[in-house]
């Protein structure tokens, strides 16, 4: 069973997304970007659109129950590979031992006029160890 899981607290996609979807303990979030909650792009460097993009992706993880801690896959798409070193460090101020899995891809161009994207897939401790009374 597939549940859509959407916030408005994080910001919104004109797209037909969800903003994440749960299937049984796991729960796959969209690609988030550095969008503010008034819909535009954070200005700045690759670091400070890391920044904004966690938080964006911190906040749909909240909307299901988790967190960042839950997190076990990354995938990050950024527009520049030069950025690199300035996206780990804010990625590594933000995520604790042990690291999830994660695949970085440069790409030419985002959906958004932004530097990075990032997408999760994050898995619920209490749904895979069966404390969960919720069916979705």
């Amino acid at each position: 069973m597939r549940t859509a899981i959407d916030t408005d607290d994080a910001p919104r996609s004109d797209s037909p997304i969800s903003q994440a979807v749960r299937a049984g303990d796991t729960v796959y979030v969209s690609g988030q970007v550095p969008r503010t909650a008034a819909g535009g792009i954070v200005d700045g460097d690759v670091g400070a659109q890391t920044e904004r993009t966690l938080d964006n992706l911190e906040t749909v993880l909240a909307a299901a129950g988790l967190t960042l801690d839950d997190v076990v896959k990354v995938t990050v798409f950024l527009t520049d590979l030069s950025d690199f070193d300035a996206f780990n460090d804010a990625y590594r101020r933000r995520f604790a031992a042990p690291m999830p899995a994660r695949s970085a891809v440069a790409v030419a161009d985002l959906a958004v006029d932004a530097d990075v994207e990032i997408e999760a897939v994050a898995v619920d401790p209490d749904r895979a160890a069966g404390r969960s009374d919720d069916p979705n």
